[in-house]
C-alpha cells in the first residue's frame, strides 16, 4: 500500500533561506519496497535499452574481478569490487535517464542521456573525480587492513575475527559517506539546474532526516549487488537498482525551487 510522504520542516528547508539544499520528505519503512516495484515496471517499459546497459556494467564488473584475481590477490579482488560498488551511482546515470525519459512520456533510447548530458557534464565530472578520490582512498585503507591478516596458512575463524571486523567497519565508513552524498545527488543533476554543493548537501540532508529508511535501502543494494554478483544475474538487479534510486529522488526530494533542465 502506498502512503503519501509527510514533508520536512518547511521552515528549516526553505529554499529561500537555505539555497544550497533542497527541501525533503519524510518515508516510510515501506518506501524502499515501492522503489523496486517502480524501477520494476520501467524495466519492463524499457527491457532492452535496461539489460542491455545492466549487461555492459556486468561485464565491467566480471572483467575487474577477473583482472585482478590473475593477478593473485583476493584481498586486492575484494577492495576493487567494493570500490566498483562505490563508483555505481556514477555508472547508472544511464538508467537514471532511461527512468527519466519515460517520466516524462518519451521513447527511452540510451543515446538520450549523452545528449543531455552535455548540460550538466561539468558537475558529473566533479563529483565523478570527488568519488574517484574517496575509491583510491579506499584501496589505500584496504591495503592497510590487510596487514591484520593472520600469517597463518589455514588461520581459525578466531584468529580472523580481528581482520574481518576492522575491514568492515571500514568498508562500512567508506560506503556511508558514498551513500549519503550520492544517493540522490546524481539523480538531481539529471532533473535539476544544481551545483555539486547544493546536490550533495540535499542528498546527505535527505538521509539524515531519513536514517532508518535509508539504512534499509543502503542494505538492500549492497544485499542485490552481492547476490547479483554470486548469481550472475547483475544485468538485471543492476537496473532495477538504478531505476528504483530514480523513483527514491522523486519521492524524497522536492526540488521545486531549482529548474528543470527542460525549461
Amino acid at each position: 500500500m502506498s502512503a503519501s510522504p509527510e514533508k520536512c520542516d518547511a521552515g528549516e528547508f526553505d529554499p529561500s533561506s537555505m539555497p544550497f539544499a533542497a527541501p525533503c520528505n519524510t518515508l516510510d519503512m515501506h518506501a524502499p519496497f515501492r522503489w523496486l516495484r517502480k524501477g520494476w515496471q520501467d524495466i519492463l517499459t524499457a527491457p532492452k535499452q535496461s539489460l542491455l546497459y545492466g549487461a555492459v556494467l556486468m561485464i565491467l564488473g566480471y572483467t575487474e574481478a577477473f583482472l585482478t584475481y590473475q593477478m593473485g590477490s583476493f584481498i586486492i579482488m575484494v577492495a576493487l569490487f567494493s570500490g566498483f560498488m562505490f563508483l555505481g551511482p556514477v555508472l547508472a546515470i544511464g538508467l537514471y535517464s532511461i527512468s527519466y525519459q519515460i517520466q516524462n512520456g518519451m521513447k527511452p533510447v540510451l543515446g538520450y542521456c549523452v545528449r543531455e548530458g552535455k548540460r550538466h557534464l561539468g558537475n558529473e565530472m566533479v563529483f565523478a573525480a570527488i568519488l574517484l578520490v574517496v575509491f583510491l582512498l579506499w584501496m589505500r585503507a584496504a591495503s592497510t587492513v590487510h596487514i591484520f591478516f593472520p600469517a597463518e596458512a589455514n588461520p581459525e575463524w578466531s584468529d580472523l575475527a580481528v581482520f574481518l571486523g576492522i575491514g568492515t567497519l571500514t568498508g562500512a565508513i567508506f560506503a556511508g559517506i558514498i551513500f549519503c552524498a550520492s544517493v540522490f545527488s546524481l539523480p538531481m543533476f539529471m532533473d535539476r539546474k544544481v551545483d555539486v554543493v547544493t546536490a550533495v548537501v540535499t542528498s546527505i540532508n535527505a538521509v539524515l532526516r531519513n536514517r532508518a529508511v535509508l539504512l534499509l535501502w543502503g542494505f538492500l543494494i549492497a544485499l542485490f549487488c552481492l547476490l547479483g554478483f554470486l548469481t550472475g544475474t547483475l544485468f538485471v538487479l543492476l537496473p532495477l537498482i538504478g531505476h528504483a534510486t530514480w523513483h527514491a529522488y522523486q519521492e524524497t526530494i522536492v526540488a521545486d525551487g531549482w529548474p528543470k533542465h527542460s525549461d
